[in-house]
Order: C-alpha cells, then structure tokens, then sequence
C-alpha cells in the first residue's frame, strides 16, 4: 500500500498578516531578514507555506524573580 503524502498548503501574504495579527509589510520585513521562507509562484504571486509560519513565532523569556 502506497504511503500518503501531506500536501503543503501555501498562503497569501495577506493571509498570512491576518493569521499572524501583523500587516503585509511585517510580513515582507520577516521574508527581507531571512526570518520567514516564501516562494514565487509565477512573476508577482508570493505565497508562504503554512508550515513555515506557524513556525515563525519564538517563545519569548519570561523573567526570573
């Protein structure tokens, strides 16, 4: 039997700043410093894997009393 696999879902750059709580142009900043892969699909459309997104965001310290 044949294993399955998962297939990526992509998002928009709008959907992603929505789903994050930020705007596109944090979005583009995070893609600019290397923080958040994206893909070129076609000459304009840039799409995020949604993977790559929800693994974005890093657990901040919390201080020590």
């Amino acid at each position: 039997m044949a294993e399955r696999r998962a297939i990526a879902v992509y998002v928009s750059l709008e959907e992603a700043a929505e789903s994050m709580s930020v705007s596109v142009r944090t979005i583009r900043r995070w893609i600019a410093a290397g923080t958040l892969p994206a893909y070129r699909c076609g000459k304009r459309a840039i799409r995020i894997k949604l993977d790559d997104l929800e693994a974005t965001p890093q657990k901040m310290p919390t201080a020590q009393l």
